[in-house]
C-alpha cells in the first residue's frame, strides 16, 4: 500500500487488480475503476489538489468542461428549470412545474450555479418545502443527471427523504347527499352527482359534451386531460337520469367548463366547510370510485381503465383504503361442487375398457 500524508490513501487489492482510494477519516474506499499506476497517481493528485486549492481545482474543471458544455459555469438552477418546463406537454402538467418554479422553498437554489450545488444546499431546501418540494426538486435533479449537467447526483438516491403524504380520504355517500341535498345550483349539483357515479377528473368531467355519451350503449367516453388516455364507462339508471337532464348538445356544464380548474376546487371546498365536513376535496370522489369498485370485486384492470390510470401502483393508491369483504371459502367449495360433473359409474366404466 503506497502511504500519502493526507486523508487519502492509494491501494489495490490485488497485485494487478483496481485501485481504490481509501479515506482515513471515514474509513471508506472508493473505486478508481483503473488498473493503470500511473493513471490511479494522477486520480490521487488530482484529488488532493480539489482538497488544498479546491478553488483552483474547480477553474481547472470547469475548463474541461466548457469545451463539451460551454453554459456550464454560468447554468443555474432557474435556467435548469427552464429548459425543464421547455421540454414538458402543453397542459396541466406544464402548469404544475411552472407554479412549482415559485416555491419558497427553491428560492436559495434558483441563483446559485448547479455544478455549484451541494448535498447541504438539497437539504436545506428539503427541509424548508414539503412533499411537492421534494417530489418537484427530484425530478430538477434527474433531470440535470439525465442531461449530462452534473457528472454524478448530488444528493444519492438512498438520501432522499421520504415524501409522507398526508391521508387521502374518499367522500362518502353520506357527505354526498349531504352536499348534493344542500347545492342549489342545478348544474354544479348535475356535476358533482356524475363526479360520484363516474369517478372522472375535476377537468374531464367538467368539459364533458353530450356527443361524449352513447346512448344506444348507456356508455359515457372520453380523452383524459392529464395522460391522453381513452376512457370508456358504462352508467346505470340512476346516472342516466341525471344525463337526462343536462344539454343533448354542446357542453354539459356550459358555465363549469369555463372555469378554472382551481375555482371549481375551492367551491366545492367551500360547500364542504359549510356543512362541517373536513378532509375531503373535490378529487376525493376519484378515491371513493375506486374504493367501491374495489369493495364490489369489480377486476382491478377494469377499474384502472375506467379511472383512466395508466398505473397499477396509482390505482392500487387510489383504492387501499378499501375495505373488501373476503367471501366463505367453504361456501364457495359448495358452490363448485354441485356444478361439478359428478363422476361415470364404476361398472360403466369397467365395461367400457373390456370394450
Amino acid at each position: 500500500m503506497n502511504s500519502v500524508p493526507n486523508t487519502l490513501r492509494l491501494y489495490r487489492r490485488k497485485p494487478f487488480g483496481t485501485y481504490y482510494l481509501l479515506n482515513v477519516r471515514t474509513g471508506r474506499p472508493e473505486s478508481l475503476r483503473t488498473k493503470d499506476p500511473k493513471r490511479a497517481r494522477r486520480l490521487l493528485e488530482a484529488r488532493l489538489e480539489s482538497l488544498e486549492r479546491p478553488e483552483a481545482a474547480y477553474r481547472l474543471g470547469m475548463a474541461y468542461l466548457q469545451s463539451a458544455d460551454p453554459e456550464a459555469e454560468t447554468r443555474s438552477w432557474s435556467h435548469l428549470i427552464d429548459a425543464f418546463v421547455a421540454s414538458r406537454k402543453e397542459g396541466p402538467t406544464r402548469r404544475r412545474i411552472e407554479i412549482a418554479r415559485r416555491d419558497k422553498a427553491l428560492a436559495g437554489l434558483l441563483h446559485q450555479v448547479v455544478l455549484r450545488t451541494r448535498a447541504e444546499d438539497l437539504f436545506a431546501a428539503l427541509n424548508l418545502g414539503g412533499v411537492s418540494t421534494n417530489y418537484f426538486l427530484r425530478r430538477f435533479h434527474n433531470f440535470a443527471l439525465d442531461m449530462g449537467w452534473i457528472p454524478r447526483p448530488i444528493l444519492p438516491r438512498p438520501l432522499w427523504p421520504k415524501a409522507r403524504h398526508q391521508r387521502r380520504l374518499a367522500i362518502t355517500l353520506e357527505q354526498h347527499q349531504r352536499i348534493i341535498e344542500r347545492e342549489p345550483n342545478s348544474e354544479r349539483r348535475a356535476y358533482y352527482q356524475l363526479c360520484w357515479y363516474l369517478g372522472g377528473a375535476n377537468t374531464d368531467m367538467a368539459c364533458l359534451r353530450a356527443e361524449n355519451i352513447d346512448w344506444s350503449q348507456q356508455m359515457v367516453s372520453f380523452i383524459r386531460r392529464k395522460t391522453q388516455s381513452p376512457c370508456l364507462q358504462k352508467f346505470g339508471p340512476e346516472c342516466a337520469e341525471v344525463l337526462r337532464g343536462l344539454p343533448r348538445h354542446g357542453p354539459l356544464f356550459p358555465y363549469l367548463c369555463t372555469v378554472r380548474e382551481s375555482d371549481r376546487a375551492t367551491e366545492f371546498r367551500q360547500r364542504c366547510q359549510g356543512l362541517g365536513i373536513e378532509g375531503v376535496t373535490l378529487h376525493s370522489y376519484r378515491y371513493a370510485w375506486a374504493e367501491r369498485a374495489a369493495q364490489a370485486g369489480m377486476p382491478e384492470r377494469y377499474a384502472q381503465a375506467a379511472l383512466g390510470h395508466g398505473s397499477r401502483a396509482v390505482h392500487r393508491a387510489y383504492a387501499k383504503q378499501a375495505v373488501i369483504l373476503t367471501p366463505c371459502l367453504e361456501e364457495l367449495t359448495q358452490a363448485m361442487g354441485r356444478h361439478q360433473p359428478e363422476p361415470p359409474e364404476a361398472e360403466s366404466f369397467t365395461s367400457s375398457l373390456g370394450a
